[in-house]
């Protein structure tokens, strides 16, 4: 159907309307030491690191370029310099999320699980993580209050993910573990690229701030970082999280595995663009080289199909979806203190 094909003019638009987010959020620091304004331009920023997040994630994908360095040097410059995150630290988790969303590892040194739920000892998204905590008691608080925590915890995801980043490109010679799965810094393809990179991300970042009174630009970069933490990691969590998790030993064939592990958000304009084709996370997930702008037609063919094969095919609005994510979370809670009360 030629639904592979990538729409050189649909990316060039991607591109220079998020570089226009970087315009504003440049032109509120730097006119101005209003406060308000500058908080402004501080939104205007999250929202620039948050699509980058998406316009990487496609050319890192290859949905882009049939040529990978073009992809990956696109990624570079959108990953790196733009949004300040390793794009090898991010291709290692995420290559891993995309074989196995959901799937809890075999046992704890095995690294055959996804990397996106390793998020104990702060959430668990089954009992069976839940049980690491069972023998301390700010574990057992954690869990008991996680559908609470949920959404501050969501506030620190860019901070935790820059200095995982940071960690990953700086942190020195020989092994370094992505949620527990070893990798050798000298298979690290464009090391001097992804150094460069991060370090002009810093520099620029830096320049921005010096136009600002000291505490206006130290909450111009907390409010920054901590925004795009949770509008980047809203979607995320729309994406998997309440949906099925399997034990590694028993997990459904891989298509289907991909399908009830996966939440679609309800299409309209806002979420096509807040999203970045992740609301058809589905789609994604089977056919990760699609174009973001392609997904929208195969979207009734893959829920047709689902149908014919008798698989659950999950979709809900953004509301909905939330709801149903600490619905689950409470859910787990609930379980844990059941199963394994209080001595």
């Amino acid at each position: 159907m030629g639904l592979f094909n990538a729409s050189p003019l649909y990316y060039f638009y991607k591109v220079m309307s998020n570089l226009m987010l970087l315009g504003c959020a440049i032109f509120f620091a730097v006119v101005t030491d209003n406060f308000y304004l500058n908080m402004v331009g501080a939104l205007f920023m999250a929202l620039f690191w948050q699509q980058c997040g998406w316009l990487a994630h496609d050319f890192l994908h290859h949905q882009v370029f049939k040529n990978r360095f073009y992809g990956d040097f696109m990624g570079l410059i959108i990953g790196n310099l733009f949004q300040g995150f390793s794009v090898q630290w991010w291709k290692s988790k995420h290559n891993a999320h995309h074989a196995v969303p959901n799937l809890h590892a075999s046992c704890p040194t095995a690294c055959d699980g996804d990397p996106d739920i390793d998020t104990m000892p702060i959430l668990a998204w089954s009992l069976r993580m839940a049980e690491a905590s069972k023998d301390s008691p700010s574990g057992r608080t954690l869990i008991r209050w996680q559908a609470v925590f949920y959404f501050p915890v969501l506030l620190f995801a860019r901070l935790a993910w820059s200095h995982q980043s940071w960690v990953f490109v700086w942190g020195g010679v020989g092994q370094h573990s992505v949620q527990g799965a070893a990798i050798d810094r000298k298979k690290i393809q464009y090391p001097g690229y992804e150094k460069t990179f991060l370090a002009l991300h810093y520099l620029g970042l830096l320049a921005i701030l010096r136009c600002m009174p000291l505490f206006n630009a130290v909450c111009y970069f907390l409010l920054a970082q901590t925004a795009c933490g949770l509008m980047l990691a809203a979607v995320f969590g729309l994406g998997h999280n309440g949906m099925a998790v399997y034990p590694a030993d028993q997990r459904p064939d891989f298509w289907k595995l991909q399908v009830t592990t996966t939440r679609n958000i309800t299409s309209n304009w806002f979420v096509d663009w807040f999203c970045g084709g992740l609301h058809y996370q589905v789609e994604h997930h089977l056919f990760p080289m699609l174009p973001r702008h392609n997904l929208k037609a195969v979207h009734d063919l893959v829920q047709s199909f689902c149908k014919e094969q008798g698989v659950s095919y999950h979709e809900a609005g953004m509301i909905e979806g939330n709801i149903e994510v600490l619905q689950h979370l409470s859910r787990v809670s609930r379980e844990f203190l059941t199963e394994f009360p209080a001595m």
